[in-house]
């Protein structure tokens, strides 16, 4: 078992280059940190050795700067071999990290994180995938912040939040084909087709797949033999935890094929995060057996011990939403009703987007606009860009003109190739001359 300690706090402010001295000298100064205590416990039962799992409580948005700390846990459940797994284990932080513009303030931070998640998540994809290995991982990074958590997520390996007062809620999405008609018909609108193995006599058996592959999942990192249409973009979560905490229960699919979420949860409740992260494995196996790889990261989000304070009696109109109703939250907003929904434990809900469409995942972004540092880099793969050589994401096809070139973010031209695989405009590895 580890804890740690993480807190910040942000305002916003503009984009101008500023120094790094300087801008932790502001942090300190001007904003109050959000004080939490992160404790956490790993566990693992390894069937095929194809699961990783990555743990790092002392990441900084500003090096050097204590109080700018965050913490990172993820789990990648590779597939015909370990190598996507490890791969995305090693890289994927950075890749991300790479995506966001440098000189934020924390809560331009964490404004910027979801759009910087599916930069990375593709970056990691389509480097894996230059190197001719036909390995696959799903993934779910999760980034803790304070009192925030953002989670994204590809596969069907899962993440849930188990709040003060016993409700449980899911944060990610599996894109398992057999469960998800949404990702079964963007799978057949981009060139896929989708069905159970059929054996001889014509008899089908098991869960529906991807064809050609038969990969059981939609959305995965690697997996360059079964077609694009098998993306790395994944769904992104953000929430706020009321100042009450929560736990977080992290695990690949050989917890949840054996567990409920609920029922996951209720197993570990009382006990520390290390001896909770046990009992979920020594559950799973039990219902199930060693079926499959088990791994599971138990992260428990608590005020420290030095941080007491008295909630008031709860509104009446919020009664119902006790302990862990979602609400909707403007990014700007600083309202008290915000501060009384933390008070009594409603985790609001900051943002949620789960297409598979890179241009609506990436915004919009004016080349008029001096906001942006990376104006003219490629938005996935960070490569610097002249001016005339990015290739608007909300273009058509690469070999029709956009009704609004100028009008980022940009992305070069192999990563253009990429976006378009993806969306079935075009055969994985065709190259434009």
């Amino acid at each position: 078992m580890a804890a740690g300690d993480v807190g910040d706090g942000g305002r916003r402010r503009e984009h101008e280059m500023v120094p790094l001295a300087a801008l932790i000298r502001r942090e300190l100064k001007r904003e109050k940190p959000e004080k939490t205590l992160v404790r956490f416990g790993c566990a693992a039962q390894s069937k095929k050795g194809e699961d990783c799992f990555l743990v790092k409580t002392d990441c900084q948005r500003l090096p050097g700067n204590p109080s700018s700390t965050f913490c990172v846990f993820a789990i990648f459940d590779g597939h015909n071999g370990n190598a996507a797994a490890i791969f995305a284990r090693d890289n994927l932080l950075n890749h991300i990290i790479g995506a966001i513009p440098r000189g934020l303030g924390r809560e331009e931070w964490l404004h910027a994180l979801p759009r910087a998640l599916v930069a990375g998540f593709v970056k990691t994809d389509k480097e894996f995938q230059s190197k001719g290995q036909t390995s696959g991982t799903t993934a779910t990074f999760v980034i803790i912040d304070g009192w925030t958590i953002t989670v994204a997520s590809v596969g069907d390996s899962r993440c849930i939040l188990d709040a003060q007062g016993g409700d449980v809620s899911l944060l990610t999405v599996d894109h398992r084909l057999e469960e998800n008609a949404e990702e079964r018909e963007r799978v057949t609108a981009s060139g896929g087709e989708v069905g159970r193995l059929s054996i001889v006599g014509g008899a089908e058996i098991g869960p529906l797949r991807c064809w050609p592959g038969g990969l059981c999942l939609s959305r995965s990192i690697g997996d360059m033999d079964v077609g694009e249409f098998i993306v790395p973009i994944p769904h992104v979560k953000q929430v706020k935890l009321s100042k009450t905490g929560g736990r977080l229960i992290i695990a690949s699919d050989g917890i949840w094929d054996a567990l409920p979420s609920e029922i996951a949860a209720k197993c570990c409740r009382g006990l520390t995060a290390e001896l909770a992260a046990r009992q979920v494995v020594k559950e799973a196996l039990r219902s199930r057996g060693l079926k499959d790889d088990t791994t599971c990261i138990v992260v428990d989000v608590i005020p420290p011990n030095d941080f007491i304070e008295e909630p008031p009696s709860p509104p009446k109109d919020l009664n119902k939403l006790k302990c862990l109703g979602f609400r909707k939250k403007s990014r700007d907003s600083t309202s008290k009703l915000a501060k009384k929904l933390s008070a009594v434990g409603v985790v609001e809900e900051l943002f949620e987007e789960g297409s598979a469409m890179l241009a609506e995942r990436l915004g919009h972004q004016s080349s008029s606009s001096q906001i942006y540092s990376t104006l003219f880099k490629c938005a996935i793969c960070q490569l610097d860009l002249a001016p005339c050589e990015g290739i608007s994401v909300h273009a058509g096809s690469i070999f029709s003109t956009s009704s609004r070139p100028w009008e980022g973010p940009f992305l070069c031209a192999d990563c253009r190739i990429k976006k378009d695989a993806m969306e079935g405009k075009r055969p994985s590895g065709v190259k434009v001359p």
